[in-house]
């Protein structure tokens, strides 16, 4: 049974994900949480509008989702291939026509459930291993990218419910 009276991080561990990474699997369940929440029933027709300019819900979504992909796969030491290189140009663009939230919550959904079997499978000793970003290589770890992938997480998370309440209260 979930305790949805607590934030997760106050729920007590997640199951078989190591010590060091409670804090990313909190903040990814967290963010996983508040979003479908936020989402449940919002209008399809608001997904793509942009209020006083602002990035879309429809964005958001699909921005936390590639985020979360590309960040875990620097922190397995791969580049990113042409697959995640298209999508990340089409993250402002409906995938489809008639792209539907829910459509685009599974798929952020999927890849939260993704980033936890990720972290199960991280090896804390390896947190600290050097990980190159991008093509120039910049420098991170294991851990900065897991980290990054989480705060980065919530950081669209809060700009999404905003945007949502905006778009709910009809100042688009």
């Amino acid at each position: 049974m979930t305790d949805k009276k607590h934030e997760v991080w106050l729920r007590g561990p997640v199951d078989g994900i190591p010590a060091l990474l409670q804090p990313v699997a909190h903040a990814l369940l967290q963010a996983r949480e508040e979003i479908n929440a936020l989402m449940d029933n919002f209008p399809e027709t608001l997904l793509w509008e942009k209020p006083a300019g602002v990035a879309s819900p429809g964005f958001h979504l699909q921005h936390i989702k590639g985020v979360i992909d590309r960040l875990l796969t620097y922190a397995r030491g791969e580049m990113l291939n042409a697959e995640q290189l298209s999508y990340l140009k089409q993250e402002e663009h409906p995938p489809s026509p008639s792209c539907k939230t829910s459509e685009l919550l599974a798929l952020l959904n999927l890849q939260v459930d993704k980033a936890l079997a990720q972290l199960s499978a991280t090896d804390e000793s390896t947190l600290t291993a050097f990980r190159g970003v991008g093509r120039a290589q910049l420098p991170s770890t294991v851990l900065g990218l897991l980290m990054h992938a989480a705060e980065h997480t919530q950081r669209h998370n809060g700009q999404l419910l905003v945007t949502v309440r905006m778009l709910k209260a009809g100042q688009v």
